[in-house]
């Protein structure tokens, strides 16, 4: 399969490339490619931080802000954001040192997923973030 294996069928491509890395042939690998993908999947994980993010911040502003609603629904999405969080900052470490920038990324995002899903006044929330890092990823932090 040629490098246009890699945009007509993707899976086979990986699998091609996956054989010919275990064969040691390293000269006909479509390492133009392969360097494409291996990037892309480092974007992936960011980007899945970041949708963590977003959905766990837009969680703890409803908490805060509209605490006459809580519900077990909404600490059930909390827990599972923060446990699925932490399983990918295991899996990939070098993601942990970049939290704190992730955060005020994924804030915007949750900012404008609060005001959807409470119909408050994007002016009820905070321009910025207002929980530290280490709180957004305690399990025992829920904002008063």
């Amino acid at each position: 399969m040629t490098s246009n294996g890699h945009d007509q069928d993707f899976h086979a491509w990986t699998h091609e490339q996956a054989d010919l890395l275990r064969a040691g042939q390293f000269t006909a690998l479509d390492v133009e490619h392969l360097i494409e993908e291996l990037e892309s999947m480092g974007a992936r994980e960011r980007r899945e931080l970041t949708s963590r993010l977003k959905v766990l911040l837009a969680h703890l502003l409803k908490w805060q802000f509209q605490g006459h609603r809580r519900s077990p629904s909404w600490e059930a999405t909390i827990k599972e954001q923060r446990l699925s969080l932490e399983d990918l900052l295991d899996d990939n470490p070098s993601l942990r040192p970049t939290l704190p920038e992730q955060v005020t990324r994924a804030y915007r995002l949750a900012r404008l997923l609060a005001v959807r899903e409470t119909n408050l006044a994007e002016s009820t929330f905070p321009d910025i973030c207002p929980y530290a890092p280490e709180q957004v990823t305690d399990p025992d932090f829920y904002p008063a």
